[in-house]
């Protein structure tokens, strides 16, 4: 069992109209739900892969139960811890008539101290027979900044493997605690983190990817679109890049393995993050792996 792990869902609405004026009444045409979160895009993409996976993270309110309604229609199990505030929306209301999107997104809910101690024992009972530990995206208010550091401790101290998908100092405290594989989200001119052990760090490259291990560097990409020299990815990409990883970590594929499977899956995701199966079978013989440069 996979379990991913998302402290900041979001419940995306989506209104289109066919015409959308600024102080006026608009009628709607059509409504959608959709979830959102890194670590919810990773476990739907793992279960349309055959993987057994398990949701979690913290949910709250009407907004919640919906993102476990949604995530039920795909198959995906959930293990959320609830909390007392309203997990976040996002409104997006399309204009139809001129294709205008215009987003309204809401703040993250404060998370108290009490519904994190209740997290940390629900992640932990989640740990037995767990094959590994996805941690992704942006953290909450009311969350310390070390809280994947202790997630991350948590499972490393089970004897799970852990892959890291973050940024900023939550990134930076996660490393430390030694996880398997981090994927970090790093600003402009930030450097890559310095990382020890039996770490590795996946770096995005233009339809590609640089992987630093304690063996030296690896490169894969899409046949002449080699890792620096590929075109702009889609922007599903690196949740299903992050998705690609997974199955490898948990099970110990070799890393030509891994990388096929992972820049496959990658590079065949639509502009909304849907996999094209036909396509990524198509893709998976392409991709390319250039073995470690010390």
């Amino acid at each position: 069992m996979i379990v991913t792990v998302t402290l900041n869902p979001s419940l995306h609405v989506r209104y289109d109209a066919d015409r959308v004026e600024l102080g006026a009444s608009n009628r709607v045409s059509r409504v959608r739900h959709q979830v959102g979160g890194r670590g919810l895009a990773v476990a739907q993409l793992l279960r349309i892969f055959g993987h057994e996976v398990v949701a979690a993270g913290l949910a709250g309110g009407s907004a919640g139960e919906v993102i476990r309604a949604e995530l039920a229609k795909t198959g995906v199990a959930t293990q959320f811890t609830r909390i007392n505030a309203e997990s976040r929306r996002v409104l997006q209301v399309t204009d139809t008539s001129g294709g205008v999107q215009t987003a309204f997104d809401e703040p993250a809910p404060y998370i108290t101290t009490e519904e994190l101690g209740r997290l940390a024992a629900d992640y932990r009972a989640l740990l037995d027979g767990a094959t590994a530990v996805v941690l992704c995206g942006s953290l909450p208010a009311g969350l310390p900044a070390e809280t994947y550091g202790s997630l991350t401790s948590y499972a490393v101290d089970a004897g799970v493997p852990v892959v890291l998908d973050a940024g900023g100092p939550a990134l930076r405290y996660g490393v430390a605690r030694g996880p398997a594989l981090i994927i970090p989200d790093l600003a402009a001119g930030e450097p890559v983190p310095e990382v020890a052990g039996a770490s590795s760090v996946v770096l995005q490259a233009d339809g590609g990817v640089r992987v630093l291990t304690a063996a030296g560097e690896w490169l894969a990409g899409v046949g002449a679109c080699q890792a620096g020299s590929g075109p702009q990815p889609a922007a599903g990409f690196r949740d299903a890049l992050v998705a690609g990883f997974v199955p490898g970590i948990a099970l110990a594929w070799s890393w030509p393995d891994m990388l096929r499977h992972a820049v496959a899956l990658a590079a065949a995701v639509s502009a909304d993050g849907a996999p094209d199966l036909g396509a990524y079978e198509a893709l998976l013989p392409r991709v390319t792996v250039t073995s470690p440069r010390t």
